[in-house]
């Protein structure tokens, strides 16, 4: 009962919450505050208290340095912005999303119990996101992929295609690198979630996220044990290539998806081929404001300005929830490109410091959670960006990374010990 009471808990509500379905929702509508936005604003006041009650910042470890950048390069691109007024929206929510809420989780979680029950509650809420995507899948209840409505969602719903997937694959990084530290039935119970959060992945359809979570799991193997990652290396080619050329990917909704993975630069489909266009166009405003961007959440105002003639009007979309909806292209789906047109060099410099050292921090300090999360996200801003309930419980997991490499004695926390207490030779 004890842990309930834990500012820590704050942080676990905060990415409980973002799985209440969304209801209906119109993509034009602007910003509108979810119940998960203010949980995260009550973990700020949390962390706030306790700050106040340890005599400061005095006592937060160094290594929150890493944050002030960030919050540095957005507020000098918001006040550059030509439009002050349109930019505020977009500088609340990045300060949001990776100043307070990971500053607030580093706050709270201080020992073993509270990285507990911060990772507890990511594996949580990917194993509700993960079973809702395996009955929308299995129901044909799910967002439209090819005309089925077969695409695992989660309760993110068609608006936020990628959220299921990102959040599943934060659970099943967690439950891979504490499987390897374990011993025992609850080794063999962490890695059996691991494998059974990869269907909802499956299902998700998200070539992106596949990749990402391929290269997270072998840099966690390869930090826990380098014979089993080539071991697993070897199983898995081999696989591959007897599902290539032994029985092929097959005319399913799922084989196709796959298939479409080694095409993505050759024989691009519509969606990759609308990225590749805002790519562009996040290139080339940034282009004309390279010192410090054109100004926080003004890539969709200007986009018609910069975009190719190729670039597609919108995305369609369906699902039971909404419908079938045209859906603006706002954003260039790529983090680092995004951030690059909106805040110029400064901003792309203090996020590559800032996620930098924190992968850095992780594969050194050798804590196979972090390493795993880090990997992962760093691959997965290569293609998406920020929006929406999901990026919530990106910025508490970003929160709890910094709190295992900032706080090295947190070494019980799952999969946060020395990799010398779960490796082999």
């Amino acid at each position: 009962m004890a842990a309930l009471f834990r500012p820590s808990s704050a942080a676990a509500v905060t990415v409980l919450l973002t799985c209440l379905p969304a209801g209906r929702e119109d993509p034009s509508a602007g910003v509108h505050l979810t119940v998960a936005d203010v949980a995260s604003l009550v973990l700020a006041v949390v962390a706030g208290a306790v700050l106040l009650a340890i005599r400061g910042a005095a006592r937060l470890p160094a290594r929150a340095l890493v944050l002030a950048p960030v919050a540095g390069a957005v507020s000098i691109a918001a006040l550059a912005s030509s439009d002050t007024l349109a930019s505020a929206p977009g500088y609340v929510r990045y300060v949001q999303v990776f100043v307070l809420i990971p500053l607030a989780v580093l706050v709270t979680v201080r020992d073993r119990a509270d990285a507990v029950i911060v990772g507890g509650a990511l594996v949580g809420a990917a194993s509700v996101q993960g079973l809702v995507g395996c009955v929308q899948a299995l129901t044909g209840t799910g967002a439209s992929y090819a005309g089925e409505r077969v695409r695992a969602v989660g309760t993110f719903g068609a608006l936020d295609v990628m959220g299921m997937a990102a959040v599943v694959s934060y659970g099943a990084i967690i439950l891979l690198a504490v499987g390897l530290t374990l011993r025992g039935g609850r080794r063999a119970a962490a890695l059996a979630g691991a494998a059974l959060l990869g269907v909802p992945l499956a299902l998700s359809l998200s070539r992106g996220t596949w990749l990402a979570l391929l290269c997270a799991a072998l840099v966690v193997l390869f930090l826990h044990s380098r014979v089993l990652a080539a071991r697993v290396v070897l199983a898995g080619a081999t696989a591959a290539i007897v599902l290539a050329f032994g029985v092929g990917t097959g005319e399913d909704v799922l084989g196709r998806r796959m298939a479409s993975v080694t095409s993505a630069v050759s024989q691009p489909d519509q969606s990759l081929s609308d990225r590749y266009s805002l790519w562009h166009t996040a290139v080339g405003m940034w282009q004309e404001h390279p010192l410090t961007g054109v100004g926080p959440r003004r890539f969709a105002q200007l986009r018609d300005t910069y975009a190719p003639i190729e670039l597609s009007s919108g995305s369609d979309t369906d699902d039971p929830v909404n419908g079938f909806q045209r859906q603006p292209l706002l954003s260039p789906h790529n983090m680092y490109l995004l951030t690059l047109s909106e805040q110029g060099l400064l901003g792309l410099v203090a996020l590559g410091v800032f996620l930098g050292a924190m992968g850095w921090w992780a594969l050194r300090g050798a804590s196979l959670v972090a390493a795993g999360l880090m990997t992962w996200q760093i691959i997965d801003f290569a293609y998406g960006d920020i929006g929406g309930s999901p990026t919530l419980v990106m910025s508490v997991m970003l929160g709890l990374v910094l709190a295992l490499v900032a706080r090295p004695g947190i070494v019980a926390a799952p999969g946060a010990g020395p990799v010398a207490a779960g490796r082999t030779r």
